[in-house]
């Protein structure tokens, strides 16, 4: 799974992107009536795509669909490993090829895949049917609340403050694979002096025992590197003189081609664009290649009319070409993992990323089993997420959680929730020790357990949700806040949400609450605090853009107006402000 399909002399891919049949199935029949063979009275769907607003009857269900078609495996792949996989599908997933269960699924916003070799026909189509649901429930990532006074009080009911899509919502790819080939590589840069400083470890299928070759093409002579494989992995490293580091001014991407050799042939191959930085923490400063760096950006959803959260090419290169306009270098994944495809861009286009796993609205309110539950799945869900995307240089840090709360988190003298955040920061950092782990807090977060990452990043909404409508006020406070946390902690600060809701096209003098004019002067004041206080080493806005939430009394049209932008990417006052102070520095 950490290797993105890829197309060349060894490997094919077929995107099966496009229509799809598609079938509720709110009875939950489909399987007992072998729904994975024929849907009965299906309709066409695109994939990828959430399904909630392709129709009329399908926005707020959340229940179990069927999606299924018809696939053609090229002859050519005869003898080829045959690989089915599936970008994401929320929440769980259970796939059939040809009327045989192949495996399943629990967790949106990562892949997963599946050997289908023995299971596809050669003599005509294959057909591949999916089960999909996004149920609530209390020990799924993320939980729903057994307190009612935890819930978001919007419809759907979620402990969280963004639409629950559903669906296929990122590419579905049928690949084949040579029998002996590549399924992991590791790649690790340092800096020594000028020089790039380039380790990397690669596994193979079949614990093979034979040679491989590394090559990095410099733009003038590439470098080689010869690999000896010992029960299928080897290592090892390359110094690139005088290197061009990677970094938001210059996102310079080296191509590293791996190749496994067996006598005068290649048996297969695989490239990755690699760039040669460094992160770390020093001090209360974030350093990258070495020097300190100030995050500029936003919180930002996968969200978009129509398609919900589904891939959307254009649109994620419209984004990111908006997210330069403003003067912004960074994002976090709020809160879920992006799409491969925007780990991609992000690399090219030289964005910082806080990369964050579905942990968004944690609970501790309920038994010790369901507790440990769910910390057993973030963990997968950390492991899963490292393993894809550790060879980004976009990447600079590890998000495990996003405003858990501590309400009912005390039991007896035990505080499951220091023990569950120690231990889940922990697992990321044995994951890959090369960059920083954090958790992200809010005003109910208990101290104690931000004080345990590598970089202490809150969310605050002095000013909107507290001491609404009184920004100089809101600000002081918050000041007094952050000073205690960096005198306590001796570590950077990151403000990973601030913002207030702007409905676009409402104005007013002085500016008040709903209005553009307070959404800007509001964001003047978080960046002016910030701006005399050198330890706080980022600043992300919330949001980026309106996104959908479920429908509730303080939503208005079930939209988060706190986007910069609208939903369809228009900018409002704040964008403007904001791209004077970021992009023109004034």
């Amino acid at each position: 799974m950490a290797l993105y399909p890829q197309q060349n002399a060894h490997r094919s891919i077929c995107d099966l992107g496009g229509l799809w049949s598609f079938q509720l199935d709110p009875q939950e029949i489909g399987e007992q009536q072998g729904w994975f063979r024929t849907l009965p009275s299906p309709r066409s769907i695109a994939v990828p795509a959430s399904w909630n607003e392709q129709f009329e009857d399908t926005r707020d269900y959340l229940g179990v669909a069927w999606y299924w078609r018809r696939v053609t495996v090229p002859p050519a792949w005869r003898g080829q490993r045959i690989m089915l996989r599936f970008g994401s599908a929320t929440y769980a997933a259970k796939v059939w090829v040809d009327g045989k269960p192949v495996g399943s699924h629990l967790g949106g916003h990562l892949p997963f895949e599946f050997d289908i070799s023995t299971s596809v026909s050669w003599d005509g189509p294959t057909i591949i049917a999916v089960q999909v649901e996004n149920k609530l429930s209390p020990t799924r990532v993320p939980p729903s609340a057994t307190n009612p006074e935890l819930i978001a009080n919007t419809f759907p009911d979620v402990t969280y403050d963004f639409f629950p899509y559903c669906g296929l919502d990122r590419p579905v790819l049928l690949y084949s694979l040579p029998p002996l080939h590549i399924t992991d590589a590791t790649v690790v840069t340092a800096i020594d002096g000028a020089d790039g400083v380039i380790e990397v470890s690669v596994a193979t299928s079949d614990k093979w025992n034979g040679r491989g070759v590394l090559r990095l093409e410099t733009g003038s002579d590439p470098l080689t590197a010869d690999l000896t494989f010992k029960n299928g992995t080897a290592q090892a490293a390359l110094r690139l003189r005088k290197a061009r580091l990677w970094s938001p001014d210059d996102p310079y991407l080296y191509p590293l081609s791996i190749a496994l050799i067996e006598g005068d042939k290649v048996r297969d191959a695989y490239t990755l664009d690699i760039g040669i930085r460094t992160i770390e923490v020093r001090g209360d400063r974030l350093l990258l290649n070495g020097q300190p760096i100030q995050l500029r950006g936003f919180g930002r959803h996968e969200d978009f009319p129509v398609h919900g959260r589904g891939l959307d090419l254009p649109v994620l290169i419209r984004d990111h070409a908006l997210l330069k306009w403003v003067g912004a270098n960074s994002y976090r994944t709020s809160h879920y993992p992006y799409s491969d495809e925007a780990m991609a861009v992000a690399d090219r286009e030289g964005f910082l990323i806080i990369d964050e796993i579905p942990a968004v609205g944690l609970l501790f309110d309920d038994s010790e089993q369901a507790v440990a539950t769910r910390l057993a799945t973030c963990k997968q869900q950390i492991s899963d997420l490292i393993a894809r995307d550790k060879n980004h240089p976009s990447v600079i840090m590890w998000s495990v959680a996003n405003e858990p709360s501590s309400r009912g988190a005390l039991r007896g003298n035990t505080d499951s929730g220091l023990e569950f955040f120690m231990e889940l920061l922990a697992h990321a950092r044995a994951q890959d020790s090369t960059r920083p782990a954090l958790l992200v807090g809010e005003q109910r977060t208990e101290r104690s357990w931000i004080a345990q990452a590598d970089v202490i990043t809150v969310n605050r909404y002095w000013g909107w949700y507290i001491l609404p409508g009184q920004i100089d006020k809101a600000v002081a406070q918050l000041a007094r806040e952050l000073d205690e946390l960096h005198a306590a902690t001796g570590k950077p600060v990151i403000i990973a949400e601030f913002g207030a809701d702007a409905v676009a096209g409402t104005h007013s003098e002085p500016p008040q609450m709903w209005t553009e004019e307070y959404q800007a002067a509001m964001l003047k004041a978080y960046l002016d605090l910030a701006a005399a206080r050198p330890w706080i080493v980022g600043l992300h806005v919330w949001n980026f853009a309106d996104f959908k939430t479920g429908q509730g009394t303080h939503r208005a049209l079930g939209i988060n107006h706190k986007g910069v932008f609208t939903r369809d990417r228009q900018p409002k006052m704040a964008a403007r402000f904001l791209r004077s102070r970021w992009a023109e520095g004034r």
